[in-house]
């Protein structure tokens, strides 16, 4: 920990002229005296870091000192920082921030405008909109602390047909897939790798069972499987009516989209067959409108007129 918070430091005075006894202590939650020890011990390590008196003063460290920055590009250096600030909309802030400062306090200072550019060229932000916090945040701490410690992990999974177990599961690594967070791990009750939807799991704790890392299968990963096998796929032809136009825009794109002279938009495109698709077709409400395939124009009719006899009475 204390060595943790001495680069924290060394970082943080690379990137700033200036900082104050008392703005350390309280970001690093110890005392002044505390501070001053460890710049004492940063000075010992050859670190250049002074210290002056009055308005203006404070903690710093000499002009031009830098970290070594010689193995990678500013280019790669630009490409991760991205990467770093994209995932950290997604997950654990606080590392990854720290992260970034520790690159960019690589770079010279003649070099820092240009890498602010390329750093703002794109932005991957993952969380939803209104800033809210991701629902499977405290899922995701507790299997990342299992990961970290080797530990088991045990939760009651629910599946997509309705129907609950227990599981037991190693767990290996965490992915993010279309915005939902899964747990990728051995399941001991299947013995085998299995994909775990951290939405569809509940009472997850974590066990005092530890376990040893196994390889993970050679085969393509569950996420990378194509979703779109020749076998389930049917061709959808859909109308959205004016008002639908523009939820239709945001899914297929205004270039997959067939303006009729009624104001209307037709739209044709290939999915599974599944559960999925007819939620997705209700999701539209009364926009949209199933032509082809007829089977599939008759389930969506039959669903819309189960859903009406709910609110009947």
């Amino acid at each position: 920990m204390k060595l943790e918070r001495w680069m924290a430091i060394l970082i943080l005075l690379i990137n700033r002229k200036m900082v104050q006894a008392k703005e350390l202590a309280d970001r690093f939650e110890v005392s002044i005296r505390t501070i001053y020890r460890d710049i004492e011990a940063l000075n010992r390590a050859g670190i250049p870091i002074i210290t002056l008196q009055g308005a203006g003063g404070g903690i710093g460290i000499v002009d031009g000192y830098r970290l070594d920055r010689n193995v990678l590009t500013n280019d790669e250096f630009a490409a991760i920082v991205t990467a770093l600030r994209s995932l950290s909309t997604a997950y654990s802030k606080q590392a990854h921030s720290h992260l970034v400062e520790k690159i960019s306090s690589i770079l010279p200072e003649s070099d820092s405008m240009e890498f602010q550019a390329k750093t703002s060229q794109l932005i991957i932000d993952h969380a939803p909109w209104g800033g809210q916090q991701h629902l499977d945040q405290e899922k995701q701490q507790l299997l990342r602390q299992a990961m970290e410690q080797q530990l088991i992990v045990d939760f009651t999974y629910h599946k997509i047909n309705g129907g609950h177990s227990s599981r037991t599961v190693e767990p290996h690594t965490l992915v993010l897939k279309s915005q939902h967070w899964y747990l990728y791990g051995y399941c001991l009750q299947r013995s085998s790798f299995r994909l775990f939807k951290l939405t569809r799991m509940s009472e997850l704790a974590i066990t005092s069972q530890p376990f040893t890392r196994r390889e993970l299968p050679k085969e393509p990963a569950p996420w990378d499987q194509n979703w779109y096998r020749a076998d389930t796929l049917i061709e959808l032809k859909l109308r959205f009516f004016p008002a639908g136009r523009q939820a239709a825009i945001e899914f297929f794109g205004v270039d997959h989209l067939q303006l009729q002279a009624d104001g209307s938009s037709i739209v044709t495109a290939r999915f599974p067959e599944d559960g999925w698709v007819y939620r997705f077709i209700l999701g539209f409400g009364e926009e949209v409108e199933v032509l082809s395939p007829p089977h599939l124009r008759q389930l969506i009719r039959d669903k819309a007129l189960a859903i009406a006899s709910r609110y009947n009475g």
